[in-house]
């Protein structure tokens, strides 16, 4: 049996049922007239003003495995793991060019996904089956991820039996904590996770903003810590305290390729759509770049873990630990709590906003458009929760068959598969110039291509899937895989639809006009507009 700390035992477990019971009585927070819509389960009514906005985005977007994975990423390799401040800061300005748009054109319509956009845009059915299909499979390994964290607190408290225990009372925690993520997604859809991150984001910031504080007066100060991770790197030769000039190009092309595949998620989306005004969206995205702040300040935790011996010595240390142990080290036990809740419930709230997502998807854009077109709003809603419940087995399974690092890589994946969809989506907020099949072809060119060489990478780890850098044909630098692919599949895109115009291949019917674009909750436009008949 390993130690369990009771003392933070006892808080993270307050916390924890504190949120459950906030989860299941948000299907009470502003009742919807007619539950039995997936506008009401799936986007909580599209109703979320700024704050909840800010805080389900926040939630949703900054997870537990960002919590873990961002100061591991610096533990394991110093300044590279940085690259998700930089990412941030150029994805905020970049989506305030087209997400209102989205919003816009969505709430004419009654989009609910962005595959719902894709096919009233272009009239194309199968592309708005790869784009769904797509988000689904993007959005899997990362719900996954969010069960890892929760694992990674879990074997810090010492619950769940030790290692030589059999496996169902060795995952017995983490099974609770999916039953009850399960039950009140279930019960209340986008409203829970959308409570649920008030508490997630302020215990977050609290334990951040402690964290800064605290454990460098128990360390020595800030010059102390950049001097024992320098000191370490020199030693060991595993990163750097700066971008080495042969990785400086995978460094900016990975966060320049984050940053557009972002609000490419469908969990990204989802929050978007919630909000009650394209106003509500343009103040979100100004106010969010307050999160990459908060970001930079949880990166430097990796390098607190390696001035304070966090797996010093301990050969093939798991660096997910590093910030849990850390936490475990240094702060009281009851505080090793309230940090060890903030985790947890940061990997509930997106898991649940994941889940949703996924389950919007396949709802709208496979169950009605290719398997029941006559389902009603309840049966679609019906059809989403159950959804909702087979994703988060799915990651559940994943998560206890596979190896973390196998979670890793394919998470890793599913932001170059996400980012495969950008033409398509952002390309047609602005234009109708492409054509569908070409879309098509480009999205089908960039996923082959980009899996293809990120199969053939190797690592100590791993055979395959084991990194996301290759050389770019033509530069012969190191850059990130995915937004390579990205250009193949936008040059495919523009050479195929040259060439369809010019034999005049007939292109889809358009359901939307430019004005939905720019449209605002209670415009003429909006409240006239008639049921789109093509896009459900």
């Amino acid at each position: 049996m390993k130690d369990v700390n009771v003392t933070a035992l006892a808080v993270f477990v307050l916390f924890f049922l504190l949120v459950t019971v906030m989860g299941f009585l948000a299907s009470r927070w502003r009742r919807a007239d007619d539950a039995a819509h997936l506008d009401e389960w799936g986007l909580g009514g599209r109703s979320f003003g700024t704050w909840v906005t800010w805080f389900l985005l926040g939630g949703d977007l900054y997870t537990a495995y960002t919590f873990v994975a961002v100061p591991a990423a610096v533990y394991a390799t110093g300044a590279a793991g940085f690259f998700a401040v930089p990412y941030t800061i150029i994805a905020y300005p970049l989506v305030f060019l087209f997400l209102p748009r989205l919003w816009s054109v969505s709430r004419v319509h009654g989009y609910v996904t962005p595959a719902d956009f894709v096919r009233g845009r272009y009239g194309s059915r199968p592309l708005s089956l790869v784009v769904a299909l797509t988000g689904i499979l993007a959005t899997m390994p990362y719900i996954a991820l969010q069960l890892v964290g929760i694992q990674a607190v879990l074997d810090v408290l010492g619950v769940g039996g030790g290692e030589n225990a059999n496996w169902f009372v060795k995952d017995l925690p983490l099974f609770l904590a999916f039953g009850v993520l399960a039950a009140y997604t279930y019960s209340s859809g986008l409203r829970a996770p959308a409570l649920i991150a008030f508490v997630k984001d302020a215990l977050v910031y609290i334990v951040i903003i402690v964290a800064v504080i605290y454990i460098p007066i128990r360390l020595g100060g800030y010059g102390h810590i950049f001097g024992a991770a320098a000191d370490h790197f020199k030693q060991t030769k595993a990163g750097a305290m700066t971008v080495p000039v042969n990785k400086q190009w995978t460094y900016a092309t990975l966060g320049l390729g984050s940053a557009m595949a972002l609000f490419m998620y469908p969990h990204s989306v989802t929050g978007v759509l919630a909000s009650k005004s394209r106003n509500t969206v343009r103040r979100n995205m100004a106010i969010m770049p307050a999160y990459s702040l908060m970001l930079g300040l949880l990166a430097l935790l990796g390098f607190m873990a390696i001035a304070a011996g966090v797996g010093s010595g301990v050969k093939g240390y798991n660096s997910q630990l590093s910030v849990p142990q850390l936490f475990a080290s240094m702060f009281p036990d009851w505080f090793t709590g309230v940090a060890f809740a903030a985790i947890g419930i940061g990997a509930l709230v997106p898991a649940a906003i994941m889940s949703i997502a996924a389950a919007n998807l396949f709802t709208r854009n496979v169950y009605k458009e290719w398997l029941k077109p006559a389902a009603t709003p309840a049966d679609e809603t019906r059809v989403a929760k159950l959804v909702s419940l087979l994703v988060k087995v799915g990651a559940l399974v994943f998560v206890l068959g596979m190896d973390k690092q196998a979670a890793i890589n394919l998470q890793l994946l599913g932001g170059l598969w996400i980012l495969q969809t950008f033409v398509a989506i952002v390309g047609g907020l602005f234009t109708r110039w492409f054509h569908h099949w070409a879309l098509f072809a480009g999205w089908a060119a960039g996923m082959v291509y980009g899996t293809w060489l990120a199969y053939g990478l190797a690592s100590p780890a791993t055979k395959h899937f084991g990194g996301n850098a290759a050389k770019i044909p033509g530069i012969g630098e190191l850059g990130y895989i995915g937004l390579t692919a990205f250009v193949l599949n936008l040059v495919v895109a523009v050479v195929l639809t040259l060439v369809l115009r010019a034999v005049k291949a007939p292109v889809g019917v358009d359901e939307t006009k430019p004005s939905d674009y720019s449209a605002e909750a209670g415009d003429d436009e909006l409240e006239n507009a008639p049921e789109p008949v093509a896009a459900h």
